[in-house]
C-alpha cells in the first residue's frame, strides 16, 4: 500500500508537492465558505477539530496549523460562514 505522504526527491518536487498540499488546504476553506451547508459542516470539524490529519497537511503545506486556526478564527468570528447560510434561507422580517 503506497504512503499518503512522501518524501521530495528534488527542491522542484518538493514546491510541487507543497502547493498541492496548500491546494487542499484552499479548497478545504472554499468548501467552509461557500459550499453547500453539509460540506459547510464537514470542512469546519476539519479545519478546526481534526487532531492527526490536518496538521500533517499543514506541515506539507508548509503552513502552522495553531497560525492558521487562529486566522480562521477571527475570519468566523467576524463572518460565520454557516449563520450567514443559515441567515440566507431564513426569510427577513
Amino acid at each position: 500500500m503506497p504512503h499518503l505522504f512522501t518524501t521530495a526527491t528534488t527542491e522542484q518536487d518538493a514546491q510541487v508537492e507543497k502547493r498541492l498540499w496548500q491546494a487542499v488546504i484552499v479548497s478545504t476553506i472554499q468548501e467552509w465558505i461557500s459550499g453547500p451547508l453539509r460540506y459547510k459542516r464537514i470542512a469546519e470539524e476539519y479545519l478546526f477539530q481534526d487532531r492527526s490529519d490536518f496538521p500533517l497537511v499543514c506541515q506539507s503545506a508548509g503552513l502552522d496549523v495553531d497560525r492558521l486556526r487562529q486566522q480562521l478564527t477571527r475570519l468566523r468570528a467576524h463572518s460565520n460562514p454557516i449563520s450567514q447560510a443559515m441567515r440566507d434561507f431564513l426569510p427577513q422580517s
